[in-house]
C-alpha cells in the first residue's frame, strides 16, 4: 500500500521548515523510524524518521525548500518499474516522476505530485480553512490525504496532468516552488530561458542568477527578490563591487527577526542600567577555579547563579504577558535563556530549570549549550521555553547596551566588558575591575521600583558574591 509521509508537526509552534538534505532517493528501501531528511526549521536542524517501511516510490521536494507542515514529503511502498534507475532521485528527471505518477495513481502519491507540481504558482483559495498541523510516529497509521479537490485551485485553462502529456525527458522545465514562478511572471521573464540548477528544478537563487547575467543587457533595475512589492535597487551596473545584494531572512535569523519585531511592536519596554565594581566577582571566579577546577565555574556561570537568586526574589520579573486572555502569568520555574552565537546566526539556548540547579550544574549546562550551539545542534526544545533572558554582550568588547526583550518573555539583562577603571573605593580612587548592567522590562509586568529593586539586588551581588551564601 502506497503511503505519503507528510511534514510532521515538529513542536515548539514551528509552521514549516527548509529541505536540508535527502539521505534516500527513490528506489532505496526504508524501515520504519529510518532518518529519511535533514530539515531545518526557524530553530535548529531536526532529522526527520520515517514512520513506514517500503520503496522509496518519490521524495517531494529539493533541497533548499521550504514546506508548510503537513505538505508531502515522501512517498513510501510503491514498487519501482524496471528500467526506473533505482536510487535516482525522481526530483532530478521528470520520465520518473512521470513513472512513478503512473504506478501509483491519481489518488495516491502520483496524483498528490500532480496536485503540488500542476498548481504551482496558483492562487490559495480564500475560502479555505487554515491547514491543521499533524503529528507523525510508526503508530498513528497512514497520512491524511489531501482534501477533496486539492489545497490549490487550478489555474485558469491547465488540464489533468497524465505521462502521455507531460515532457518525459530530463530538459523538461520543472518550477516547484509557486513564489519561483510568480516572480518570473513579476519580472515579466520566460520561465524556459532561466537555466535550472543541477538537480534539473529552477529555483530562485537560479531565477536570480539568470536575472542578474541579463540586467546589465536588459536595463532592469527592480531586483528579483524584491519582486513581490515592486520595489527596485539603485542601478549600480558597471561600478565592480557596488552592486545591490539582497539576502533572504531564512532559518534562525526569521525567528529572531520576528521576536525582536514583535517585541518592539507590542512591549512597551523600559531600560534602567547601572555601572557596578566587580573585582570581587572576578576574585571569586578565580577562588572557584583554584579550588573546584574540574567544575569550570566562569564568569557567565556566576552571573546566571545571580541572576536566578534576583529573580527568586523579584518573581514579577520571571514572566509573560498572554494578550489573548489578558493575563499576566508568573512563571514558576526560570528557565535561563542566554545569548551565543552559532553558525546559524545569534541564538538565545534555554537552561531550563535553572532555578533547581547548583552553580556547578548551571556551568555544565551552560557549557554543554555553548557547545551545540558552536556545533549547530541545539534541538528546538533547547532553544524554546525561555522565561528570562542573560546576555553576555561584554565578549564583544562592547560597555553598554539597550536589550530588545525575548518576546514573549519581560525582561532581559545585560552585562558589558568588565575592565580597569578607576574607582572610587573605601574613599580612595583606585583602578577597579567594573562592568555595566542594562536591564529591559516590559512595563506591563512590573513598574521601575520593581525593576530598580532587581537590578540593584544584581549589582549588589556583583560587588558583594558572598552576599549570596545568605540564601543558599
Amino acid at each position: 500500500m502506497t503511503q505519503v509521509f507528510r511534514l510532521p508537526d515538529l513542536g515548539e509552534g514551528l509552521t514549516e521548515a527548509e529541505i536540508v538534505e535527502w539521505h534516500v532517493s527513490a528506489g532505496d528501501e526504508v524501515v520504519v523510524d529510518q532518518e529519511v531528511v535533514t530539515v531545518e526549521t526557524a530553530k535548529a536542524a531536526v532529522s526527520v524518521p520515517c514512520p513506514y517501511a517500503g520503496t522509496v516510490a518519490q521524495v517531494h521536494a529539493e533541497a533548499g525548500q521550504v514546506l508548510p507542515v503537513g505538505e508531502p514529503l515522501i512517498t513510501i511502498g510503491a514498487e519501482v518499474a524496471a528500467g526506473d534507475g533505482a536510487g535516482a532521485d525522481i526530483n532530478t528527471a521528470a520520465s520518473a516522476r512521470s513513472r512513478a505518477d503512473g504506478e501509483v495513481g491519481p489518488q495516491g502519491a502520483g496524483g498528490e505530485q500532480y496536485r503540488e507540481e500542476e498548481r504551482a504558482g496558483a492562487e490559495l483559495s480564500e475560502d479555505e480553512p487554515e491547514r491543521p498541523l499533524i503529528g507523525y510516529g510508526a503508530g498513528e497509521g497512514p497520512a491524511r490525504r489531501a482534501r477533496p479537490g486539492g489545497r490549490r485551485r487550478r489555474a485558469a485553462g491547465t488540464r489533468p496532468d497524465t505521462p502521455a502529456a507531460r515532457p518525459a525527458h530530463p530538459a523538461a522545465v520543472r518550477v516547484i516552488s509557486p513564489l519561483v514562478r510568480r516572480l518570473a511572471a513579476d519580472r515579466g521573464v520566460d520561465i524556459a530561458e532561466v537555466p535550472p540548477g543541477p538537480t534539473g528544478v529552477i529555483r530562485k537563487a537560479d531565477l536570480t542568477a539568470y536575472l542578474e547575467r541579463t540586467d546589465g543587457v536588459s536595463g532592469r533595475q527592480d531586483d528579483l527578490t524584491d519582486g513581490v512589492s515592486g520595489r527596485g535597487g539603485q542601478q549600480t551596473a558597471g561600478v565592480p563591487g557596488r552592486e545591490e545584494r539582497r539576502i533572504p531572512i531564512q532559518g534562525v535569523q526569521r525567528l529572531m527577526v520576528e521576536r525582536l519585531s514583535i517585541s518592539r511592536r507590542e512591549i512597551p519596554d523600559a531600560t534602567t542600567w547601572v555601572d557596578v565594581d566587580a573585582t570581587r566577582l572576578m576574585k571569586a571566579k578565580d577562588a572557584l577555579k583554584a579550588a573546584r577546577p574540574d567544575a569550570g565555574i566562569g564568569v557567565l556561570p556566576l552571573l546566571a547563579r545571580i541572576t536566578v537568586a534576583g529573580l527568586r526574589a523579584y518573581p514579577a520579573l520571571n514572566s509573560s504577558v498572554d494578550t489573548e486572555a489578558g493575563e499576566i502569568v508568573h512563571h514558576g520555574a526560570v528557565n535561563l535563556g542566554f545569548a551565543a552565537q552559532s553558525p546559524r546566526g545569534l541564538v538565545v539556548p534555554v537552561v531550563h530549570g535553572a532555578d533547581a540547579l547548583t552553580t556547578a550544574e548551571l556551568a555544565a549546562a551552560l557549557r554543554e549549550l555553548t557547545v551545540r550551539a558552536r556545533d549547530g545542534k541545539l534541538s528546538p526544545a533547547q532553544l524554546t521555553g525561555g522565561t528570562f533572558t542573560l546576555n553576555n554582550y561584554g565578549v564583544f568588547g562592547v560597555d553598554g547596551s539597550t536589550p530588545i526583550i525575548n518576546h514573549p518573555e519581560a525582561a532581559m539583562l545585560g552585562v558589558g566588558r568588565i575592565v580597569d577603571k578607576p574607582w572610587a573605593h573605601r574613599g580612595k580612587v583606585k583602578v577597579r575591575k567594573v562592568t555595566q548592567l542594562s536591564f529591559t522590562f516590559d512595563h506591563r509586568v512590573c513598574d521601575g521600583g520593581t525593576a530598580g529593586g532587581f537590578l540593584r539586588f544584581v549589582a549588589d551581588c556583583v560587588e558583594q558574591p558572598a552576599a549570596l551564601l545568605a540564601d543558599l
